[in-house]
């Protein structure tokens, strides 16, 4: 697939579903604070793509792009009396407003790190996020987005001393999921033994219906957004069938699942697919594809990704891994 320069669009969604589809932001997240402060200024040989003298800062302002978005969604957190009013714990309003902190905290450093060439904040639409209850099940959303785009995007980063800035990063990010699932959402958070990656499409997919305008003085990213997917339930059980809903539907022969150290393709028949043996607890996401491809590329994508959350008891958790 031969990448085109696009800078962010409109496209609006008021679904919670939808917003997963937001959360790239986090991933990229971590790939801000890849370019951590201790090695901003060294020296280090980087390997370039073709035409690009630069890919590191490609990603980087790929990544501030996506860590404003992750900062206006948090600075949009309800009061601690709402919090109160629907019922949960006080701990929960302050531990968001710590995770609201770290989001800036990444922009910050971001921005003072490309100096002239960041790119600034873009207008947002997170759809009614104003009771408690909605925020949260967006957050849980947009947290495993951003661990998923951070395990697709760190093969991209070329300078080897960004790497531990970035891990750094991921398992911030992974408190951050793990806490709002079970702490704020009172969810079992562990899933698979393995967390599932997404490239930089799929996440700039799931992000793109939550940007309503940018700057025109930012920069293009060599990216492209697919079209819309969604599936019904939205959160589904492990073996489930499931309705997929898609502008795009007609065009698929198969749906691709992206979940936790495997992937799975399953041919939609009549708009429906059932949930393969591979999807299990934690995240998923799933791809509509042209026929029914051997492997999951952006080539053969169609339309998605959605992304869900199968959650289970601990012993449930247990007899899946014995």
């Amino acid at each position: 697939m031969s990448f085109t320069l696009l800078s962010f669009y409109p496209h609006s969604s008021s679904s919670i579903t939808m917003m997963l589809t937001a959360k790239f932001l986090a991933v990229l997240a971590a790939i801000s604070a890849v370019a951590a402060a201790p090695v901003a200024n060294q020296a280090v040989a980087k390997r370039a793509a073709e035409g690009q003298a630069d890919i590191d800062t490609v990603i980087l302002n790929y990544a501030l792009t996506l860590e404003h978005l992750e900062n206006a969604f948090y600075k949009q957190l309800p009061s601690a009396a709402a919090f109160k009013k629907a019922g949960y714990k006080s701990a929960v309003h302050k531990r968001f407003q710590q995770i609201s902190a770290h989001e800036a905290s990444h922009v910050k450093f971001l921005t003072t790190a490309l100096g002239d060439k960041a790119v600034a904040a873009c207008e947002y639409n997170f759809g009614d996020i104003s009771k408690p209850a909605t925020f949260v099940a967006t957050s849980i959303l947009l947290e495993g987005v951003g661990v998923s785009a951070y395990l697709g995007a760190a093969a991209n980063i070329t300078n080897p001393a960004y790497l531990t800035a970035a891990g750094s990063i991921l398992t911030t990010e992974s408190r951050h999921s793990t806490w709002v699932q079970n702490y704020a959402a009172q969810k079992d958070p562990f899933g698979a033994a393995y967390d599932a990656p997404l490239n930089f499409n799929q996440t700039y997919s799931l992000a793109a219906p939550l940007i309503k305008k940018c700057p025109d003085s930012n920069a293009a990213l060599p990216v492209v957004a697919f079209p819309a997917a969604s599936i019904s339930p939205a959160a589904p059980k492990m073996g489930q069938q499931v309705t997929i809903t898609s502008e795009k539907l007609s065009e698929a022969g198969s749906v691709g699942f992206i979940t936790g150290g495997a992937t799975a393709i399953v041919p939609i028949n009549n708009g429906k697919v059932t949930l393969p043996s591979a999807v299990q607890g934690g995240r998923t996401y799933g791809v509509l594809l042209k026929g029914t491809p051997s492997a999951i590329t952006d080539d053969s994508t169609v339309a998605g990704p959605f992304a869900f959350d199968i959650f289970y008891t601990p012993d449930q958790a247990a007899a899946l891994d014995n």
